[in-house]
């Protein structure tokens, strides 16, 4: 607590990251046009609004082709928006990004294809080094110390830095690329289906892991993925894409528990639970973005739509308590 003088009431905490109506479009050639030089705008993100707290644990959700990976690589600096603005402690990332190297130590990624992300030619002490020597962590001769203790942190052996990845299994890599991320401490880390192409119980092995450090560290946690199971047990909060947009966020229990947009209804009701019939899968596929419709983007698959649906191009609004939907009629009221 802070004395604050009569009257003065405390200002919100800047987010880490902000995303404002945000749009990224790529110039493609359309189909059926190969040998033309001409092309046409493909809008991968349309408007994005989204806020990440400091301390955070945020799931990105979404079906192939909603986004995430695009969205993915504007938070990381590689993509500049082609509208809107994109932040992190409300200054641009590619900025940021431009401006040395503070951001790239700040904000670590455990990429999906952690096996790939890491040169076969390193052991796995090498890999772990790099980013100490990169961003002068520790001094030389602390290296190999710092090494053990980050291996120790995600749960391996000392000895795990003499062998390389080519011999270890896929949960024993994804604990190696996570300890490379955090060498540089890092106050946001970012991991990219962290935990998809494993076996249960090292899924779980691993996203216990996640947690505690999330926790232990203070660490802002930003969790791309696709299975809801894994959200509701990893993350706090949840922001669900479709389409080049966000379509709902909120507490992660809350959203999944009552969502109040069909699109999120639909992924929730998809998601298979033990001892229960598997569901039909939602019908249709996502629209092309190069021929997006009028209106509502998700309304040629909602069962709910209305005649305005085809018509109103709904924005991403309060919804009860730390909620917000896009939907022009979401399935609860607040």
């Amino acid at each position: 607590m802070t004395d604050m003088a009569p009257g003065t009431a405390a200002r919100p905490e800047q987010p880490v990251f902000e995303l404002l109506d945000v749009e990224k479009v790529f110039q493609v050639r359309p189909p059926g046009s190969i040998f033309s030089r001409r092309t046409v705008g493909l809008p991968a993100l349309d408007g994005v609004r989204l806020k990440v707290r400091r301390g955070a644990s945020v799931a990105l959700v979404g079906e192939s082709g909603s986004g995430k990976s695009t969205l993915l690589r504007v938070l990381l600096g590689l993509d500049e928006p082609t509208n809107g603005r994109a932040l992190y402690n409300a200054r641009p990332i590619g900025e940021m990004r431009r401006a040395g190297p503070a951001f790239a130590r700040d904000v670590a990624m455990v990429y999906q294809d952690a096996r790939g992300s890491i040169d076969p030619r390193m052991n796995v002490g090498a890999a772990i080094a790099e980013p100490l020597r990169h961003f002068g962590i520790v001094p030389p001769g602390e290296i190999p110390g710092r090494i053990a203790e980050l291996l120790d942190r995600v749960g391996l052996s000392p000895d795990t830095a003499l062998r390389y990845v080519s011999g270890l299994s896929g949960g024993q890599v994804r604990r190696v690329a996570i300890a490379r991320a955090l060498a540089s401490e890092p106050s946001v880390l970012v991991a990219d289906e962290a935990v998809s192409g494993l076996d249960v119980s090292t899924q779980a092995q691993l996203l216990n892991l996640l947690r505690r450090l999330q926790r232990e560290m203070g660490l802002t946690l930003l969790f791309i993925t696709h299975d809801l199971g894994v959200a509701s047990y990893l993350c706090e909060e949840i922001a669900i894409m479709y389409l080049g947009r966000i379509v709902e966020t909120g507490p992660t229990d809350a959203v999944l528990a009552a969502p109040a947009h069909p699109y999120s209804a639909a992924l929730r009701k998809a998601a298979p639970e033990f001892s229960a019939p598997i569901t039909e899968p939602l019908p249709g596929e996502i629209p092309s973005p190069l021929n997006l419709p009028k209106g509502c983007r998700f309304a040629g698959r909602c069962p709910r739509a209305a005649a305005d649906c085809r018509d109103v191009d709904p924005e991403l609004r309060s919804h009860g308590a730390g909620r917000m939907v896009a939907c022009l009629h979401p399935l609860d009221a607040p």
